[in-house]
């Protein structure tokens, strides 16, 4: 296994695609491609970010889906990275790039006004500490300075408590909720972007598991936190019979 990750180090460092600025690069704000990544892509198409990308199935499924736009996927784990990295290589998907780098640098590794959309799949709930939820308002911000106006962040999460929290501050905040679904696999009209499934969501979904998804564009510069009260939620929930949480199953604009 040792052998194995090392193997896959070697390779993220010769692929031309995979890039992994040191923390004295972010740090300084040099990162090469930052307000440059349509010069790296060689083109004017949107671009859109994947936080916490793990194996990249998201990053290079919407890369499939939509050749003219360009898709960069960000995660810490260059092993996992690696798996999404190769597969665009070996399939010439010439419109996908991969960070290696921590969530919270992300507007250190793109320009002002540089992205149109962010996809968060299958994060960690962070069920106890509630300011590391990649939907917490210190990373919403982090968003907002790289996102364009009117830009699109979805959430993707197979948890319930994470995708009312986020919603609840999309709403205390008066952002505009494209859709809101509790279980994606249930409605009539699901698109193709949202049929892409993850290593962790195949295993979620085989559970019987619902899919929550949310979208919302992030016009506002300073967010707010909800007053989503963690312990009611959960006291509410724990009322509830498994089979009746699921309220709605319909993509609400």
């Amino acid at each position: 296994m040792a052998k194995n990750k090392l193997k896959r180090f070697a390779d993220n460092l010769k692929y031309e695609h995979v890039f992994e600025p040191t923390y004295l690069v972010i740090q300084a704000d040099n990162f090469e491609n930052k307000s440059k990544w349509n010069s790296f892509f060689g083109n004017n198409f949107p671009i859109t970010v994947e936080l916490g990308c793990g194996k990249g199935e998201y990053t290079v499924g919407l890369a499939e889906l939509y050749p003219n736009r360009n898709f960069v996927g960000v995660d810490l784990k260059g092993s996992r990275l690696w798996v999404g990295a190769t597969y665009a290589k070996e399939n010439k998907l010439n419109n996908v790039a991969f960070i290696r780098s921590r969530v919270d640098f992300v507007d250190a590794l793109f320009g002002s006004n540089e992205v149109s959309e962010i996809w968060i799949t299958f994060p960690d709930p962070q069920n106890k500490k509630r300011k590391k939820r990649l939907t917490h308002p210190r990373f919403l911000e982090r968003y907002a300075k790289i996102l364009k106006p009117d830009g699109l962040v979805h959430l993707k999460t197979d948890s319930d408590k994470l995708y009312h929290y986020s919603k609840s501050v999309a709403l205390e905040n008066k952002l505009h909720i494209r859709y809101a679904c509790e279980d994606i696999y249930q409605s009539e009209n699901i698109n193709e972007e949202l049929r892409i499934k993850t290593f962790y969501e195949s295993l979620f979904t085989a559970k019987g598991d619902n899919i929550n998804y949310l979208s919302f564009t992030l016009n506002a510069k300073k967010i707010i936190d909800s007053n989503f009260d963690e312990d009611l939620y959960e006291n509410a929930q724990a009322k509830i019979p498994h089979d009746k949480k699921v309220q709605s199953s319909k993509l609400t604009p």
